[in-house]
């Protein structure tokens, strides 16, 4: 069985990442959907918030998994038996940072491989940061997050102002 990893702070998940998933979710037999804790970001959703979000977004996907954890990915990776990480690429800027990351994953964990799947056009601009920038201006957000958790987007939004 083929299992790929793919790691991410989804804070919030986006359509996006959306894409990546189910695009991934058709190549691999199956995709563990990590949510990683990362020490410098200071998220607006929990830890916990994440993973509930990642999974109601793809409960019609019957290969995905979602999981999270605040280990090293490439240990974690062989934790899990994954063979692969996928990596979803907006721009150039996004190439450099990952495929240092991806070589000192390979360093780690030598059976380990990056797979880079680029976003489709219609999402190359998306990022979270700038969804949640776009929220404080009540911006419609239905062009970048998922329908089903904007409401909790909303709330969240709503909770920190």
């Amino acid at each position: 069985m083929k299992i790929a990893i793919y790691p991410g702070s989804f804070d919030p998940v986006t359509i996006g990442h959306l894409n990546i998933i189910q695009r991934a979710a058709t190549i691999f037999d199956k995709l563990i959907v990590c949510v990683m804790v990362n020490a410098g970001k200071n998220p607006m959703f929990t830890l916990e918030e994440r993973v509930d979000l990642i999974r109601r977004v793809t409960d019609d996907l019957p290969n995905v998994e979602v999981d999270s954890s605040s280990e090293l990915l490439a240990d974690y990776a062989r934790r899990r038996g994954s063979c692969v990480i996928v990596k979803g690429l907006r721009a150039g800027s996004d190439f450099e940072n990952e495929f240092q990351m991806a070589l000192i994953n390979k360093k780690i964990n030598p059976e380990l491989d990056t797979m880079f799947l680029t976003a489709e056009s219609q999402y190359m601009y998306l990022s979270s940061s700038m969804v949640k920038e776009l929220g404080h201006y009540g911006v419609d957000l239905s062009d970048f997050l998922p329908e089903k958790i904007i409401p909790d987007f909303q709330n969240k939004l709503g909770n920190r102002a």
